[in-house]
């Protein structure tokens, strides 16, 4: 079984190996991480661009930095961070900071550049930056537009495998979410809705007239979703590729005429699907289906596992 497949994070077990507060030297880090040292440094090595010593002894001067940024005694830190004298850890400080620790204070900087990005993170974490920094295309805007495009398909794949009469029954009556499209109660209304919202805000956007309702049928929303997806992964793209975020329209479909922000629409859309995802889920839960979390963390970890391994999005 590979390390994907069977869940392991073999870098950060390597790192955890080097970090413990109980592993001072390179063997005892090599014994943690069940290696001899030099193929336990060959690898990290490798991995992180950073030798195990070089790692550990630059993370534990940026966590002494916080410290003593925080208010820790210089002492203190010096032994915190494995110092066995002042003087060493005041001259490593001085060199790794380019000032002293007596220099330190709130507002000071407690990162080094790293080839590997990996610093420490307050209180007991780490963070690794994306080494190189590059655009990835992939920002906090497109990864919510394409989690929530995939979800709600996905949503209405689980509601195929209901009865009518659950995918209709009111689980929630009387639940509205916007009082301009009436009740949500039912899996039906819900879903409706998330297909709906897209389809009426891109007509807005593109200028077109306001579209058919249509129907709540699964074929027909699963075929509607299809086309409205495509699109709104496109306009939404197309705005961030112009940085058009602040363009404003007035929306004639709306009555009296309004004028929105491209991105407060963005927003718009992205709040109350979010929403209604988490209400199908609740009345999928409600009428003994089950269902995930919804959750954007685990949609990106299985994403990106596919990628790793080849298989298309």
């Amino acid at each position: 079984m590979s390390e994907a497949d069977s869940g392991r994070d073999r870098l950060r077990e390597l790192l955890d190996a080097v970090l413990d507060d109980d592993n001072a030297t390179l063997a005892d880090m090599a014994d943690r991480a069940f290696s001899s040292p030099f193929h336990f440094t060959r690898t990290l090595s490798r991995q992180a661009g950073e030798s195990p010593v070089a790692l550990r002894r630059r993370v534990l001067l940026e966590r002494a930095a916080w410290q003593i940024a925080r208010g820790t005694s210089v002492t203190d830190a010096a032994f915190g961070a494995g110092y066995g004298s002042l003087e060493g850890f005041t001259r490593a400080f001085t060199r790794t900071f380019g000032h002293p620790p007596s220099a330190t204070g709130p507002g000071s900087a407690t990162w080094v550049p790293a080839p590997n990005g990996i610093h420490f993170h307050p209180p007991v974490h780490l963070w690794v930056e994306q080494t190189p920094r590059r655009d990835t295309g992939l920002d906090v805007t497109a990864l919510q537009v394409h989690h929530d495009v995939e979800d709600t398909a996905a949503l209405i794949g689980r509601a195929a495998e209901l009865s009518e009469e659950q995918y209709r029954h009111e689980w929630f009556p009387g639940l509205t979410v916007l009082e301009w499209d009436g009740q949500e109660g039912s899996i039906a209304a819900c879903l409706h809705r998330l297909v709906a919202a897209k389809e009426v805000w891109l007509a807005s956007i593109e200028g077109a007239d306001l579209p058919d309702p249509g129907g709540d049928g699964l074929q027909e929303l699963r075929e509607r979703h299809t086309r409205a997806a495509q699109r709104w992964v496109a306009t939404t793209a197309g705005i961030e590729r112009r940085g058009a975020w602040g363009d404003r329209i007035v929306d004639a479909i709306c009555d009296p005429p309004e004028s929105f922000l491209l991105g407060g629409i963005v927003a718009h859309v992205l709040t109350y699907a979010a929403h209604r995802r988490l209400l199908v889920r609740h009345m999928l839960r409600a009428c003994g289906a089950g269902a995930d979390h919804g959750d954007p963390l685990e949609w990106l970890q299985v994403r990106n596992a596919g990628h790793e391994r080849g298989e298309a999005p």
